[in-house]
């Protein structure tokens, strides 16, 4: 079924000009939310205006400077960044809307450009690597790590929640399988999201996943069964989403973005209630003792301290990323 849902963009479908992925929501026929990454050849610059987005910019390979104007002031952020994705906690950046904003990059690299439509404008800020919360989630085969960069709690933005998640080979996470599609007060909240996945190779051979997401009986009756690979895009304005399996031997990486219509900020999801039982089973056993594959660095000074939660790996939580 790989390629046959309007849900799954195989790597190159959302390319356009500089960006390998541009989804937004009049591509996507939704509201909110909004992903780009960007490829830059050595030296090579981009400039974008933001409109009635906010925007973050997270390293995804290399390390770039973000240099953002508009009429409040000019603020240029260097970001370090990371070899790839399996390899480190990266820093990343916060944009404005309605600003002028320059990504550009002296060796050159791939830059997730994470968004959301908002009413409000925030100043723009940086987000070091020592203060992203790095979360480890599940036990057994349900261990996975969560890169809480942009969560909500964690780094205050208008609209837009992102994290990145990593499960290491043979593992499934997204699981239970959850939605967030409906507007329960304090329950559940509505949410478009985008997965964007990026896999581990073993000895030249690429890795590959799979992805699932199934219709809640709300939305659009979105239903994805998906073999996912490097550049590979899922998006999910309905339904239940997971499992999200990686084949033994590949780690998977995902990006989440997420975005709604909601007054508060905030992930609030419903288990699918023929998986949720999965839950109890979690307590008192190990978690896979691969992970976490790094945790966040050092704060180097405490001027660079973040006003976010603790960078150290914490325990499962009762969340299905």
């Amino acid at each position: 079924m790989t390629g046959t849902s309007p849900y799954h963009l195989p790597a190159g479908r959302a390319r356009t000009g500089p960006y390998a992925v541009d989804v937004g929501p009049e591509s996507a026929g939704w509201g909110h939310s909004a992903l780009r990454v960007l490829e830059l050849p050595p030296g090579g610059s981009h400039t974008f205006g933001t409109g009635d987005g906010e925007w973050i910019v997270l390293p995804l390979n290399g390390g770039c400077t973000v240099a953002a104007s508009d009429e409040f002031g000019h603020d240029t952020f260097e970001l370090t960044g990371r070899a790839d994705v399996f390899d480190a906690v990266s820093d990343f950046a916060y944009v404005p809307r309605d600003a002028r904003t320059t990504v550009s990059s002296a060796g050159g690299g791939r830059f997730a450009l994470a968004g959301a439509r908002c009413a409000r404008r925030l100043p723009a800020r940086y987000g070091p690597a020592s203060g992203v919360p790095v979360e480890l989630r599940g036990t057994g085969e349900c261990s996975r790590q969560v890169n809480n960069f942009g969560a909500a709690g964690v780094f205050e933005c208008d609209k837009l929640i992102a994290v990145e998640v990593i499960t290491p080979g043979g593992n499934w996470s997204s699981f239970p399988p959850h939605k967030h599609d409906e507007h329960r007060p304090g329950e559940e909240s509505v949410l478009e999201e985008i997965y964007y996945f990026e896999f581990a190779a073993h000895e030249g051979t690429p890795g590959l996943g799979y992805q699932r997401v199934s219709s809640s009986g709300r939305g659009r009756g979105t239903d994805v069964l998906a073999e996912v690979r490097d550049g590979d895009v899922v998006l999910i304005p309905d339904g239940w989403h997971g499992p999200s399996m990686a084949v033994p031997g590949h780690h998977m990486y995902y990006l989440n973005v997420m975005a709604g219509p909601e007054a508060e900020r905030a992930w609030l999801i419903r288990d699918h209630p023929d998986h949720a039982w999965i839950r109890d089973t979690w307590p008192g056993r190990p978690v896979d003792p691969r992970l976490p594959l790094y945790g966040a660095p050092a704060a180097s000074s405490p001027s660079s301290a973040p006003a976010a939660s603790p960078s150290a790996p914490s325990s499962s939580a009762p969340s299905s990323q």
